[in-house]
Formats: structure tokens, C-alpha cells, sequence
């Protein structure tokens, strides 16, 4: 069931998303919050509440030369340098009128701030993780920059914004260096989870510089399953499973199933056991940081550093 919080008139205060402590126990129950909002036109946008600092009118932005196309320019945010970047600019949709982005919205992705122009902000609502679906399920021809579809009881459609993607293509793609090959890697294996196609990438050539043989899944549902199949063979081969699987790596928020849930059912089954969990994700507060030991992960990486990402896999991988 989803449940609707906050007005519209709540938006014009900062403090409204103070109250972060009491949304971190959602992790348990498979839940998150999105903030919707519209870029003019009658589609309905979403993005996860963590992800948003405050909400305010959009300030002057400064004009500064070589920005890439989409970033609008930068303002000076509490003695701190952002970029702005125009959502509706990224889109690129016909039907999105000139001029939208009165309204920002300050946002924290893996560690990097940066405000995103919109039309208006509408309000908060809880959604099931599991009502959430990947957009080519949904609808055909699903736009690159929509990471995920959900559905409001009043049957609205809500777009969810890739913003990793947006980040990737306003920004560049982040330059993998050369890593040292993990001990033994010939041997090791890694099973990783992560319903951004950009993330994915990143961690595939993460794990190709370390010579570690992969597999993945693109949402929470899908990884359990695929879990469950290799712990199932495991068992009918007579061979400890952390003989074949070393790590698993998962992000926190993915369609139908999170990051944290899937975490939960990993640990609870023993057939798992020894078999460290990693989090990768964009959500790197302190709060979100002890959701994920709340649920028993062995370590909590922010996204993304390939350095770090390697510095942590690789005694995990060794052992």
C-alpha cells in the first residue's frame, strides 16, 4: 500500500526532509520514499527522498564557459561551488515546455552535490520496492534516463530518474585505472547486483582489472533468485558454496526488491554462510550507512570509486 505524507505548500522549507532517522526503518520492510515532481508537462516524476538535500526556489546561476550541454551553470550553495542541471534539457522531450526549472532541487549522489532544475515539486509518497518495475517492463520503448516505473493508487504513473546516467552523461564516465590483479584470481568469484545499466559497467571493469570472474543480476528479485539457483547447485554437488563464491556485492535501492531486504535473506540462509556482503551504493550518508550493518553487510562502499571498490573486494576475494 502506498501512503501519501507532506503538502504540496510543505516543499518551500528546507527542514522538511530533516527528519531522515524515521525514514532510515523503512530499509526492513522493502519500502522508500520518492519525492515527485513535474518538468511542465503531465508526467510525473520521482526520486528517492535520500537522495534530496532541500528543495528551494532556483537562485541566479552563474554562466561559466566549456560546461557541458545540460549544466546551466553553478551557484554558490552555503560556501560550496554546484553545478545546476537542467533535467528537462536531458530529457530532451517535444513536449516539455521552454524556461522549466523555477523550482531546485539540491541532491547528494556518491558524495558529488548538485542542484536539478524542475518545473515544481508535488509531494512525498511511500512506495513497496516491489511495485516498482524496471520501465521496459512497463512500457515499450522506455527512455534511457528512466531507471524505473511505479504506479500511485489514483494510477499515475511515476517515472524514476536514472540519475547516475545523467550524472555520466553531463559528466563523463569515471576513468577505471589500471588495478593489481587479486591473488589467486583465477579462483576467485563475485556476484554482483545493480539495476543502473551505468553501474554495472563501472564494476565490470573494476572486476576485469582485478581478473575476477563475475556474474550479476539488474534488480534485488532477480539476484535472490539467481542466488538461490547457484546456492541450490552447491548443495546438490556436495560443495561448500564460499568454495565457488567469494563475494556479493548489492546495491541498496533496485526495483522489486532492495538492496537492504535481499541482504536479510542472504544472511538468514546458511547455506550462504562465510560468504561476505558488500553494499555499493550512491547513498553514502551516515544513516544509510548503518541501515546497511542494521542488516548485516560486511562492509559499505560509496559509489563510485573504482580504487576503493578494488582496495575493498580485493582481501575479501584473496581469502
Amino acid at each position: 500500500m502506498q501512503i501519501q505524507e507532506n503538502s504540496p505548500s510543505s516543499f518551500g522549507n528546507p527542514n522538511l526532509l530533516d527528519n531522515i532517522d524515521a525514514r532510515t526503518k523503512l530499509a526492513s520492510s522493502n519500502k522508500m520514499e520518492i519525492l515527485l515532481f513535474s518538468l511542465g508537462t503531465r508526467e510525473t516524476f520521482g526520486i528517492n527522498v535520500f537522495k534530496v538535500r532541500e528543495v528551494t526556489r532556483t537562485p541566479p546561476i552563474t554562466k561559466t564557459p566549456n560546461m557541458p550541454d545540460g549544466v546551466e551553470g553553478v551557484i554558490s550553495l552555503r560556501g560550496n561551488i554546484i553545478p545546476v542541471i537542467s533535467l528537462a534539457r536531458f530529457l530532451n522531450r517535444a513536449d516539455i515546455p521552454e524556461g522549466v526549472g523555477g523550482t531546485m532541487m539540491v541532491t547528494e549522489y556518491s558524495r558529488r552535490t548538485q542542484g536539478f532544475l524542475v518545473h515544481s515539486v508535488d509531494r512525498i509518497v511511500r512506495v513497496d520496492w516491489d511495485k516498482v518495475r524496471s520501465p521496459e517492463s512497463v512500457v515499450s520503448g522506455a527512455d534511457a534516463l528512466i531507471t524505473a516505473i511505479t504506479e500511485l493508487p489514483e494510477n499515475k504513473l511515476v517515472s524514476i530518474l536514472d540519475v547516475e546516467q545523467i550524472l555520466v552523461n553531463a559528466f563523463g564516465e569515471v576513468a577505471i585505472p589500471s588495478l593489481e590483479p587479486v591473488e589467486r584470481a583465477t579462483q576467485a568469484s563475485i556476484f554482483f547486483v545493480d539495476d543502473s545499466m551505468v553501474a554495472r559497467k563501472e564494476i565490470g571493469q573494476v572486476l576485469d582489472r582485478l581478473a575476477v570472474k563475475a556474474h550479476q543480476a539488474n534488480n534485488g528479485r532477480e539476484a535472490w533468485e539467481r542466488l538461490q539457483a547457484i546456492a541450490q547447485r552447491s548443495v546438490q554437488d556436495n560443495v561448500p558454496l564460499r568454495d565457488s563464491l567469494n563475494v556479493i556485492l548489492v546495491d541498496a535501492e533496485m526495483p522489486e526488491m532492495d538492496g537492504y531486504v535481499l541482504t536479510r535473506h542472504i544472511k538468514a540462509d546458511a547455506r550462504f554462510s562465510g560468504i561476505p556482503v558488500v553494499m555499493h551504493s550512491s547513498l553514502s550518508s551516515t544513516a544509510n550507512r548503518a541501515m546497511g550493518q542494521s542488516v548485516g553487510v560486511d562492509a559499505y562502499v560509496a559509489k563510485f570509486d573504482p580504487v576503493v571498490l578494488a582496495d575493498t573486494l580485493r582481501p575479501l576475494l584473496s581469502r
